[in-house]
């Protein structure tokens, strides 16, 4: 078997869990319009026909921008901005309405197109767009008149949930319209936002022109939760223009419910998936909450459990435990997952009778190590231990003797532990044996 082998199924056993938690799920993704007739469409397009075929709900919101500036630009006629958003006048409107008919065309052309080799062979990918979203004029803000800019006034939601029922893609260029019969040219990356939020979308994804979000030294920031997001917009910590509207309408976004904001660069080939199946992404995740859950386990945790420890097993690293005794022991679990998928686990046993307790099978994935993770896991367990009025844990290691020192543990002989355990030491493994006092 070739190293690219060996790859590809690493990657598709990691990526595996995704594909499974992702299913039915609602995903709004803004496109910008750069990335229409670039080299990365086609390879976007397939990516996109590949998430519509694991049934992905997808609502998919595309900006006008660029071409609005290039066709104004070939008529030597100039934009006006305020505040960073466009002053659309009756002319500019005519060719917005234009360039967005265009785009929506050749977005659906390039959905049409079943290719050999590629996962859109055979594929049947339908599209629906419409007057789904209803409009009202911006009006006039700081003394400017914003003429046909708009904001949203509602969204079809009805409408829309029953075509992502049918497994239809949801196409929604940046107009709305009103019962007057007036249309609104309407600002992408903020009707992305109004949209998922109207649905109760599990994720946005902006595919824009930026890498991410990055901070003041351009080192791109991976993860964020929204406190964080909010403190690095009031102190002024983001110096791109884009990236502080997009991180603003992802705050937003959470706050009104939505677990998961990305971005992520929309030239980037095969970023899309790499974002949505690897367990750290291309691009900036934004969160409405911690990344990371620490629960007790259930059964249902077993087979991510056995992932974790079973190559340590075979290494020697730990005792072997079946998936029997896995599931008569799970109460003693605490898991850590991250996107659903376990990263993490650690195991409590009581000795009531002696006020001790051990601290048993703590691993974290590798992908992981050095992250503090496993030190979280250990704090849990700690805590259970002391609700229980434990006076000492203990633990028995091969390979973690220093991590476990550095909690504040001190080498014990067999001797001194709890008659049951001392009667299943295993000599042959050798292990040491350290114990910490919890009072």
């Amino acid at each position: 078997m070739s190293n690219n082998d060996i790859k590809f199924i690493h990657w598709f056993r990691s990526a595996s869990p995704y594909i499974r938690v992702h299913k039915g799920k609602t995903f709004v993704i803004h496109m910008d319009d750069s990335v229409i007739g670039s080299d990365n469409f086609t390879g976007l397009v397939h990516d996109l026909a590949l998430l519509n075929s694991l049934e992905i709900r997808l609502v998919l919101v595309f900006s006008t921008r660029h071409s609005i500036e290039s066709r104004l630009n070939d008529h030597a006629d100039v934009s006006h901005y305020h505040n960073g958003i466009r002053i659309t006048d009756s002319e500019t409107m005519e060719v917005i309405k234009d360039a967005a008919g265009k785009l929506r065309v050749e977005i659906e052309a390039a959905l049409s197109v079943g290719l050999g080799n590629t996962p859109m062979l055979n594929a049947k990918v339908i599209i629906s767009s419409g007057n789904y979203v209803r409009a009202k004029p911006m009006g006039v803000v700081d003394g400017v008149d914003y003429l046909y800019t708009g904001t949203v006034r509602s969204i079809e939601t009805e409408t829309i949930n029953k075509q992502l029922d049918a497994n239809e893609i949801v196409l929604i260029p940046p107009l709305g319209y009103s019962i007057t019969g007036d249309v609104f040219n309407l600002q992408a990356t903020a009707l992305t936002r109004d949209v998922a939020t109207k649905l109760g979308a599990d994720k946005i994804i902006y595919l824009s022109s930026v890498d991410g979000i990055s901070d003041q030294s351009g080192k791109l920031i991976k993860e964020m939760i929204v406190t964080e997001a909010e403190k690095y917009l009031l102190e002024n910590k983001i110096p791109d223009a884009a990236e502080q509207q997009l991180l603003s309408h992802a705050v937003y976004a959470c706050k009104k419910g939505i677990d998961r904001v990305h971005v992520i660069n929309s030239s980037l080939d095969g970023g899309l998936i790499q974002e949505l199946f690897s367990r750290d992404g291309v691009g900036t995740m934004i969160s409405s909450t911690s990344f990371d859950e620490l629960r007790q386990a259930t059964v249902d945790d077993i087979s991510g459990i056995l992932e974790l420890i079973v190559p340590l097993e075979k290494s020697g690293v730990l005792v072997e435990r079946s998936r029997e005794k896995l599931e008569l022991e799970i109460e003693n679990f605490t898991v850590m997952l991250r996107d659903d998928v376990i990263i993490g686990c650690g195991a409590l046993y009581l000795y009531e009778k002696e006020m001790t307790a051990e601290v048993a099978c703590l691993v974290i994935h590798g992908d992981y190590k050095n992250s503090g993770r496993g030190e979280q896991i250990y704090s849990v367990l700690e805590q259970r231990a002391r609700e229980n009025s434990i006076d000492s844990i203990f633990v028995l290691t091969t390979q973690a003797e220093h991590w476990f020192r550095e909690l504040g543990f001190d080498e014990i002989s067999v001797d001194e532990l709890p008659v049951e355990k001392k009667e299943l030491y295993n000599f042959k493994r050798n292990s040491k044996i350290f114990i910490k006092k919890l009072n």
